[in-house]
């Protein structure tokens, strides 16, 4: 049995190995098969945002042949479209503005690879939502933040995901809460351990498999 861990950094366990040039086993879609039995593939690419993995599942023959061969796939995208908006928003209180126009670039995109990887396969897909990287101390980003995530964000995956069978959310978001202290890397956004953790935890649960 094979997953697939499509996405960016986090699906990559960015920062946790000793360099950053393969994935960590410490990655979330390598916990979860861990336990399982499952052979993993981690397609996951730093920096790249919903538009990278759309082009790579339509041209790139790795990720189309992955695809077509797993049993189960991971899907956590997003980040990074929304910290690019993020660098170009020069006050915080132009966020929620610039947030809100490009979202329709975000879900579109989103919808698209969703799409794509049905063409190629029917099997289950578990799509994370968007945990709030900023720590409870870093305020008002991380008000913010929690605001922009439940309001806007978060809805409009949950709602493309509600659009096609057999695909799951998995609640990032909830699952981190107000506890960035133990699953977000200190002076970083990205996971820890603890917190690669807390993703594998949900997806498998998710996905539905046993330990």
């Amino acid at each position: 049995m094979d997953l697939v861990g499509l996405g960016d950094s986090i699906t990559f366990g960015f920062n946790l190995g000793t360099t950053n040039s393969i994935p960590s086993d410490y990655a979330f879609p390598f916990l979860i098969g861990e336990n399982a039995n499952l052979e993993v593939r981690d397609l996951g690419v730093p920096g790249w945002t919903t538009a990278n993995l759309l082009q790579a599942i339509k041209y790139d023959t790795n990720f189309r042949q992955s695809i077509k061969h797993a049993d189960y796939i991971t899907l956590d995208i997003g980040n990074n479209d929304l910290l690019h908006t993020l660098k170009k928003s020069n006050h915080l209180e132009q966020l929620p503005g610039k947030i809100t126009s490009m979202m329709p670039k975000l879900t579109g995109n989103l919808n698209k690879i969703i799409k794509e990887i049905r063409e190629l396969s029917d099997a289950p897909i578990v799509l994370y939502n968007i945990y709030n990287p900023f720590q409870v101390n870093n305020q008002p980003m991380h008000k913010l933040s929690n605001q922009l995530l439940s309001f806007i964000i978060n809805p409009k995956i949950a709602s493309i995901a509600g659009k096609y069978k057999n695909v799951k959310i998995a609640d990032a978001f909830s699952a981190f809460d107000e506890k960035q202290a133990t699953y977000v890397r200190q002076g970083d956004i990205h996971p820890t351990i603890d917190g690669q953790t807390v993703l594998a935890n949900i997806g498998r649960n998710a996905l539905g498999i046993k330990k």
